[in-house]
């Protein structure tokens, strides 16, 4: 299984969808709030090039797009 983390933002309603898309299918991953600590968004930033969001980061490499990102889970996410 990948090392995922998925950076986000409270408010951000295309990282609400991915958040709810997520609970719904009881997929738990670890999650970074880029307005709670700007470290995170700087780590974003180094991984990605950018600080969008949300942001999906698959094994250091950045997939951004809600529906790219929900798509993903669906084609390559197996639940243990």
């Amino acid at each position: 299984m990948p090392q995922l983390t998925l950076y986000h933002f409270a408010g951000c309603p295309y990282c609400q969808r991915v958040k709810d898309y997520l609970s719904q299918e009881g997929i738990r991953i670890p999650m970074k709030d880029i307005r709670q600590n700007p470290l995170d968004q700087e780590e974003l930033i180094k991984i990605g090039g950018k600080g969008q969001v949300p942001c999906l980061v698959i094994d250091r490499r950045a997939l951004y797009e809600s529906m790219d990102i929900i798509e993903w889970f669906k084609k390559n996410y197996k639940k243990r």
